[in-house]
């Protein structure tokens, strides 16, 4: 590590290999606290090069416990987290909303590691039960539409982090891998970073797969669609700028869409939202966010249109039902 250390202080990239080899031997927890912190530090100073971050991903990819869902056609909805703005928990309500719909959702998440709630917090807090038992999860996406895969029972190295990771309390590079490691392999994705350059990276590496994906940023910072300013929609043929004012809606405050200040404020709201009883603005969002989901895994679907289905699940009460029978 410390030959690492040293190319990285002297503002060197590595090169995908090297970004390999070193992760696969943080998964066996071959190095202390303090050279992680030091190699995690890095990549909170500069940006991370394509050939890094391809080089952890295939380290995780390769490392992770192998789940095969691929009966089912899935899409997964993820957040990179690290955004800083503490938002309720958007893209775990949109991934409900979309399995509402009748569609199979797999999703990747973990506990927060700078904000309040991830989506790990969330749904144990609600009561479910994490598993990476197959038989279990094929079991669940048959039955509720959903199934969680919570990252630390797939994948070791992050689990071999998780602690350096709560302690520094900020955004790292195992932040951008989050939503590109699901170890089920989903056909389709729905993406949020939290910066540009992290999209055009994401937009890259997923170049390379045969996924259905679309990728959003949102101008102002946030790592989904927040309805706040514009946001950016990169999809494998196409990049292109969307404002609130495009889909028909006002723009919202920051303050409309915040989070909560503890795990039960943020289950408090979700379960307003799942309920039906969401502010205009908060539905606006997640069913916004969801309607695009709807359109990665359909892209003739017009936005209007997958927005109506969005609805008729949310106040349907057919996204609440999901959530009962997954966590049943």
């Amino acid at each position: 590590m410390k030959a690492i250390l040293n190319k990285l202080f002297e503002q060197q990239r590595l090169t995908k290999n090297e970004a390999k080899k070193v992760l696969l031997e943080i998964a066996k927890e071959k190095y202390n606290a303090a050279h992680l912190a030091s190699f995690l530090t890095v990549f909170m100073m500069r940006p991370i090069s394509v050939n890094e971050l391809s080089g952890f991903r295939e380290a995780l990819l390769e490392l992770a416990i192998k789940i095969d869902l691929s009966e089912f056609n899935t899409i997964d909805l993820c957040g990179t987290g690290g955004d800083g703005k503490d938002t309720f928990n958007i893209s775990t309500l949109t991934s409900f909303i979309v399995a509402g719909t009748g569609n199979k959702v797999a999703k990747h998440g973990n506990y927060s590691a700078s904000s309040v709630s991830g989506s790990s917090n969330m749904l144990e807090y609600l009561g479910y039960k994490f598993t990476n038992k197959q038989d279990v999860l094929k079991a669940q996406l048959d039955k509720a539409n959903i199934c969680f895969l919570h990252a630390p029972l797939f994948h070791p190295a992050m689990k071999a982090v998780g602690p350096v990771r709560k302690e520094l309390g900020m955004k790292t590079f195992f932040n951008m891998l989050g939503p590109i490691v699901n170890p089920s392999n989903p056909q389709n994705q729905l993406v949020g970073v939290f910066n540009l350059e992290i999209a055009r990276i994401y937009s890259y590496l997923l170049q390379e797969t045969n996924q259905n994906f679309g990728i959003v940023h949102s101008i102002d910072g946030y790592d989904e669609i927040s309805l706040t300013s514009g946001f950016k929609l990169f999809t494998r043929n196409n990049e292109e700028q969307i404002t609130p004012e495009d889909l028909g809606f006002k723009r919202l405050k920051q303050s409309d869409i915040f989070g909560g200040k503890s795990v039960a404020e943020s289950a408090k709201i979700f379960v307003s939202i799942i309920e039906g009883k969401g502010t205009e603005a908060q539905n606006n969002v997640v069913l916004t966010n969801a309607a695009f989901a709807l359109k990665t895994l359909d892209s003739n679907k017009t936005f209007e249109t997958a927005f109506e289905e969005a609805k008729t699940s949310l106040f349907g009460l057919k996204t609440k039902e999901c959530l009962s029978k997954l966590v049943s």
